[in-house]
């Protein structure tokens, strides 16, 4: 296993290496002068922005002071979301420097002939001392002296130096524009905050007088070094303007300590529902102290629910801690939670992972509320989701059991999404015999 993680972290690495090397050969080796000061400011950002991103991902873990993670987190993460879609407008930009060269060197051919032409005529004229209009006779002696003089051949338009800095600086100027305003506009989305969607899920099971009771779902608030308490505020605002039946908070709160992030946590004291706010551990709970958060949200207002349930009105509400627990001997126990439930009543189960749904069908849930996969969070990052989780987002069917999986209303790493908006979703429960 070791071994497998040494060539795992080397080919990573390795690409990490050829990505930075491609990044700044496009964008600073095609298009500055050796030597120039813009060629080593580049080159100086280039070496500084990996080591800054490394940083940020090793700080927390590393349990470097919280003001240094928030110094390095900024750039070192909003980095390796430009890295990606940098990279991503290149290679598209590799399509279209061969087309943009072929244009120039047309171009330039037709005008150096059309250039030609016009001196030929100009020359021939010049050696008769007479207009082409008085062109002496074929045979005659000034005809048989007459010198034909052709334009010298334009140089080769694929290898001219200053075509191929247009080239470059056109196609990399572009890249970077659409990379860096892709970045841009992803942070924003993060920063302005989740917005709410609505849905309504019918269970066969629930009672009319359960019809249409309302469950705000939030997952993945991720608070830590970028996202703090003006986040958490939003979302907690958010919330109780749909003025839910209840709440419930499914998993990776927080990227950080108590200590570090309590204070960031605050807020959620401020949730407001008929039958309360539930919570549930996410696999970033057990890297930041899992039990110490369990107890801080309990003194918060929220109920923690792990691997237990509680009887609503109308249906069952259960929550398992999630599967990062089991190294710890605190992992998912469905039998505690479900076991020796009456199954003829509706059922809703809280779980971070939708990976769980199996465990969820073989124990008669209803619907399961999931977060966890970001929607993908960063394009093309949904298609590498598609391939660990059932579902990524929204609402499907697995047998009779129905699974929904939120985007969450924060993030992870990079405070961008893209492709992958953030969201507090609103479940409206609806019974078959309304």
């Amino acid at each position: 296993m070791a071994v497998v993680f040494v060539l795992v972290a080397v080919a990573v690495l390795a690409l990490l290496v050829g990505v930075h090397r491609y990044v700044w050969r496009r964008l600073v080796g095609d298009t500055t002068v050796p030597g120039s000061a813009l060629r080593r400011a580049g080159t100086v950002t280039a070496w500084l922005l990996p080591l800054l991103s490394i940083g940020a991902l090793v700080s927390g873990r590393a349990g470097a002071p919280f003001r240094l993670q928030q110094t390095l987190a900024w750039p070192g993460f909003l980095w390796l979301a430009a890295l990606l879609y940098l990279t991503l407008a290149l290679l598209v930009g590799e399509a279209v420097r061969p087309v943009l060269r072929w244009v120039l060197a047309r171009r330039a051919v037709d005008g150096g002939t059309a250039d030609g032409a016009g001196a030929a005529a100009g020359s021939d004229a010049a050696e008769t001392g007479s207009s082409p209009a008085e062109e002496p006779a074929s045979g005659t002696p000034a005809a048989q002296a007459t010198l034909v003089v052709e334009a010298p051949a334009p140089p080769s338009p694929a290898t001219h130096p200053s075509r191929r800095l247009f080239v470059a600086r056109a196609v990399g100027g572009a890249a970077a524009v659409a990379g860096l305003g892709t970045v841009g506009y992803g942070t924003y989305g993060v920063l302005r905050g989740p917005r709410v969607k609505r849905i309504t899920v019918p269970l066969a099971k629930l009672p009319r007088s359960a019809h249409g009771f309302r469950i705000a779902v939030v997952s993945d608030i991720h608070l830590g070094p970028i996202l703090g308490r003006a986040h958490t505020q939003r979302i907690v605002d958010s919330i109780n303007r749909t003025q839910p039946d209840l709440i419930a908070v499914v998993g990776d709160l927080v990227d950080g300590t108590v200590a570090d992030l309590g204070p960031a946590a605050e807020p959620l004291a401020g949730l407001t529902a008929r039958h309360g706010a539930f919570f549930v551990t996410g696999n970033h709970e057990y890297f930041s102290g899992a039990a110490q958060w369990v107890d801080h949200v309990r003194e918060l207002g929220l109920h923690p629910l792990e691997n237990t349930r509680v009887e609503m009105d109308g249906f069952d509400l259960a929550g398992v801690n999630d599967i990062a627990g089991e190294s710890e001997g605190q992992g998912p126990d469905f039998e505690r939670a479900l076991g020796d439930r009456d199954r003829t009543r509706a059922s809703v189960l809280l779980a971070h992972q939708p990976v769980v749904i199996d465990d969820a069908v073989a124990h008669g849930v209803d619907l399961q509320l999931s977060g966890h996969t970001h929607g993908g969070q960063l394009w093309p990052g949904n298609y590498l989701a598609e391939l660990a989780n059932p579902t990524v987002a929204g609402l499907e069917r697995y047998g009779d059991t129905q699974l929904y999986v939120s985007r969450g209303a924060g993030a992870w790493g990079p405070p961008v999404r893209v492709g992958a908006p953030s969201d507090i979703t609103v479940v409206q429960l609806a019974s078959r015999q309304a």
